[in-house]
């Protein structure tokens, strides 16, 4: 069974998170807890030794800045990565940059659908599609790939059936998703989850 490594992870902390809004397409910086989060992440690729040999990230800022400061604690330089839409959040529409309190109770659904935003199964796919297509490319043997928290989410869900670890609500901000991919069966295993140390940010 020939198999490949997945680094799926969040992006540190923004200002719209601290604020509790909506950031789905549209986005927000990172707070100086966000850039430590991602140092602190980074740290956690120097103890477990491991080094990617391709680097993705949605097109969202606060995404590509998380990649880019992981990489500089982790191996000194910024690698050339790519920037894909298809790692993007859900795209919530027009409730696009407003309070989180006027969100349904999830799981979200067709909710923002009419509002000219995803289904949650368009996410899904989205993601699963970008995802395997990345994993299916030749030499790409680990990949360390930046996303966002309801697409890290969604995307664990797809493997349910497969993965080996629980999912636990509440993704915290850099936390990695570690995933195996078979490229026979063209399918996901997530292994563990790993978090940073927040100790003291």
């Amino acid at each position: 069974m020939p198999t490949r490594m997945l680094y799926l992870m969040r992006h540190g902390e923004t200002l719209f998170n601290v604020q509790k809004k909506n950031q789905g397409w549209c986005d927000a910086p990172l707070t100086q807890r966000g850039m430590e989060q991602a140092r602190r992440a980074g740290r956690i690729f120097v103890e477990r030794g491991i080094q990617p040999d391709h680097f993705y990230c949605s097109t969202s800022e606060r995404a590509s800045d998380t990649l880019e400061i992981v990489c500089q604690e982790a191996f000194g330089r910024i690698p050339p990565y790519e920037r894909t839409k298809g790692l993007k959040e859900w795209n919530f529409g027009a409730f696009e940059g407003k309070d989180s309190f006027l969100n349904p109770p999830p799981p979200f659904g067709d909710f923002f659908v009419p509002y000219g935003g995803d289904s949650q199964q368009t996410l899904v796919d989205r993601m699963v599609t970008t995802l395997t297509d990345i994993m299916s490319r030749p030499e790409h043997e680990s990949v360390l790939a930046v996303s966002h928290g309801a697409a890290c989410a969604n995307f664990w869900r797809a493997w349910a059936g497969r993965n080996r670890v629980e999912y636990q609500r509440g993704i915290p901000n850099c936390a990695v998703f570690v995933y195996e991919f078979d490229t026979d069966e063209r399918a996901f295993s997530c292994l563990e989850v790993l978090k940073p140390d927040l100790t003291g940010l």
